[in-house]
């Protein structure tokens, strides 16, 4: 078994905000991250899979392909967005970097099966180069850390 990552940037914006607290219990909690204007970050995506390489090209899967799907199916909704009033994920979620994990891996788990033999085993995602989110999928769930 090999893990394979391929690595993707984008810019997006963003705010924190519970609907049902408070003006005041939102500060409270999220501090000036609940400013209503938001603010951006320059992300960056690792998108990690798993196999056993093809004994004939020697991939796991074609790091072009896994670039295209990445494009097609997060950063063409992500990149330059905000992400509160743009991505459908965010209408009912707040967009941390925690949630972002769990839905960029909802985003690209049945793409990646697609490929014959791969498997999505991480998404790592760095809100800035100190602070990222990691998630493995239903195994972290199980184990009570999805995200």
């Amino acid at each position: 078994m090999i893990l394979l990552t391929r690595r993707a940037t984008f810019s997006a914006s963003h705010y924190y905000w519970n609907p049902n607290w408070s003006e005041e219990k939102n500060f409270e909690v999220f501090g000036k991250c609940a400013n209503r204007n938001g603010h951006g970050h320059n992300y960056t995506l690792e998108v990690t899979v798993s196999g056993t390489p093809d004994p004939i090209t020697g991939f796991v899967v074609d790091l072009k392909w896994l670039k295209d799907v990445i494009e097609d199916h997060v950063l063409s909704v992500y990149d330059h967005r905000h992400l509160n009033h743009e991505v459908p994920e965010f209408e009912t979620a707040i967009p941390t970097t925690e949630n972002m994990a769990v839905f960029i891996w909802k985003r690209l788990e049945l793409p990646v099966a697609s490929a014959g033999g791969a498997k999505l085993s991480r998404i790592r995602i760095y809100e800035t180069p100190d602070i990222f989110a990691e998630y493995r999928g239903e195994l972290d769930a199980t184990r009570g850390a999805a995200g």
